[in-house]
Order: C-alpha cells, then structure tokens, then sequence
C-alpha cells in the first residue's frame, strides 16, 4: 500500500511540474445547510420519544484555485453548529486533474461516498437513517455501513463511458480520539459488528465502482462497494432507474461477523444482512417517496423493518419543506415484536 501511496504521490508531482504560480490566488466560498424538525413518536413498549424536536446544521468553507497547467487544487472544511463532540466534521485537500481526483484529509471513504441506496424525500431515512433518533425501539438499518469519517487518501478515476473507481486507504492507528463502527455519521447506534477504539493498528481499505448513464426516456445508476477492515469486511450494490418523473431503487448490503475486529479480539456471532427497496415521484416543487427497508442481524437475533412516506416541497431557493411518516418492527427472536411510529415536519435550508 505504501508503494501505491508514492506512485500516486509521484503521479501527482508530475501534473505540478512548471506551475510554479497559480494564474489566481485561491477563492474562499461559504455554504451549508441548517436543519429544524418537529416530530411526534411512541411505541407499544411504553417507550417515549427522545424529544419533540431535532436540529442539524453545518458551515461549509470551500477554497480553490486552479494552476496554469489547468489542475485544480482545493480544500474543504465542514463546521458543526451544533455538537458535544468533534466541532470540525471533515476537512481535507482535493487535486482534480485529467488523471482524476486525490483527496487526503478527514473525509468519507469512496465506498461510502459511492454507494447508491433507494430513493427517499423525507427527513426520516429507513436506511442509515434518523429514525433511531425519535424512537430507541427500532434498531438502525444500513446497507453501506461504512467506516465514517477517517484520515484517509482517496482517489477517484475519471470517468470512462459513465463508469468511475473509488479507492480509500485510511491507517486508523494515525486517527485522534476514538473510533466505534456502532456508530453511524449521525452518532447513531448500528447493530451486528463492533471495532477496537482508535490505535490498534487496524488499516481501513475502500474501494466503490459507479455507472451513471442517461438514456432515451429513463436513467440508470448502478454501485458496488466494500470495505475492509480488522479481520472483516462488508459489501454491497445498488440501483436507481429513473423514468420521467418516477425513481425505483433498491440496495443490498452484507456485514461480516468480524468486520472491525483486530486479531486478538472476539468477532461478533453472526453476520449482518440488510436491503432497502424505493420508488419517489417529482412534480415540479413537489415529491413524494415510499421506502422499505429489513435487516436480519444474526449476533443480537433481532430482524427489522421499517417503512418511511416521504414528502418535500420546495418553498423557494434553497428551501424546502419535508414530512417523513414512519413505521417500524424490531423481532427479536424469542421475545415480543416491539412497533414504534410516528411522524416528523419541517424545514431544511441550503445556503
């Protein structure tokens, strides 16, 4: 990996040669978005909703600055509004060129950045969703549990015929503070496999493959991605087709029982596998989805399902309105199915 590492260094040392100026200094952009919900939620385990509100918000600082050899060299770095822990999400350098894309910094792997899911509007995903964030008696479903945020170098292809690689390489021994793969991008609990906390040495690699095409009359998207990690691995695919104003998609994703586990610690007791499976419809400043989501997690002996009724309108520019109704089923073998539902408004803000 580490010759992988210096070839590609080499490679990108070569694009540089005689630009020794850039034709403009670097421009500074600022974006993000702010999100306000309000919701209501119960279950028929007695458990009450967490709260009645929720918020999400981030800051986006974007510099970039092209060379006079015509490479692009940049960086991103994403600011939380609103968190007990870290307060920078991701930051990282890109270089994009003819020979693709570099990135090196605190980002997405390409496994999870390419992974193609079912079509869904409202704010309450059943996949690697928010619906653990309203209720605790439906466990998390997640087709492309990846490995977060990591230090890490990534390189993207360009693309050939709609066809495009991803590959991620992060050393999580060089990562700071501690790293739990029972933890999804949003902090939230995802069952079937567990990693050692940050400095055990365990090496992350990511590698994703996408089409995206546009054809007479309909669209096509298509992903295959994994990761590896400790003694494991996870896997999955998905498509979307779109055809006038309708998406159908669906995704798969399988977890291994040791996926996240060092060589000198217990793997979990069983594999992880999930699906989801859409259809969203666009009318003008509306939409509209229905999703179906169902994970069999082997190590807790829990089966889950959930289903999500999306709907967002577009107020004006970068405005919209989204409602999201939700269901959902934990089956734990041996004991009672545990329902939980509810129903969540309000607005998100691009900026």
């Amino acid at each position: 990996m580490k010759k992988i590492l210096v070839a590609s260094s080499a490679l990108v040392a070569v694009g540089f040669a005689g630009a020794a100026e850039a034709s403009e200094p670097i421009s500074l952009s600022v974006g993000g978005y702010m999100e306000q919900w309000a919701g209501i939620a119960d279950s028929d385990d007695g458990d009450e909703a967490k709260n009645a509100f929720q918020s999400d918000s981030e800051v986006y600082f974007r510099g970039k600055t092209t060379l006079d050899n015509g490479i692009e060299i940049g960086a991103v770095i994403e600011l939380e509004a609103e968190t007990s822990a870290d307060q920078i999400d991701e930051q990282y350098i890109f270089v994009n060129g003819g020979f693709g894309r570099f990135e090196i910094g605190k980002n997405d792997s390409a496994a999870d950045a390419m992974g193609v899911t079912a079509p869904s509007v409202g704010p309450v995903g059943v996949n690697d969703g928010d619906m653990t964030a309203w209720t605790d008696s439906v466990s998390l479903i997640d087709t492309v549990p990846s490995s977060g945020d990591q230090n890490r170098v990534t390189y993207y292809t360009p693309s050939f015929s709609g066809f495009r690689a991803g590959f991620s390489y992060a050393d999580q021994s060089k990562t700071n503070g501690s790293f739990d793969a029972n933890l999804n991008d949003d902090g939230d609990a995802i069952g079937g496999y567990h990693s050692d906390s940050a400095g055990d040495g365990m090496n992350i690699v990511s590698a994703g493959l996408e089409y995206s095409g546009d054809f007479d009359g309909f669209s096509l998207g298509l992903s295959a991605e994994g990761e590896h990690q400790g003694e494991g691995a996870w896997y999955g695919f998905g498509a979307n087709v779109g055809f006038g104003a309708f998406t159908v998609g669906a995704s798969y994703g399988h977890t291994e029982d040791d996926y996240g586990v060092s060589e000198d610690a217990a793997a979990n007791d069983g594999d992880v596998d999930a699906f989801d499976v859409g259809v969203s419809y666009a009318m003008d400043a509306a939409a509209v989805s229905l999703t179906y989501a169902y994970q069999d997690d082997e190590d807790s002996n829990v089966e889950t399902q959930a289903i999500d009724l999306g709907l967002a309108y577009t107020l004006g520019a970068g405005v919209a309105w989204k409602t999201s109704l939700f269901w959902g089923e934990d089956d734990v073998q041996g004991d009672e199915d545990t329902d939980a539902y509810g129903v969540v408004t309000g607005l998100r803000l691009d900026f």
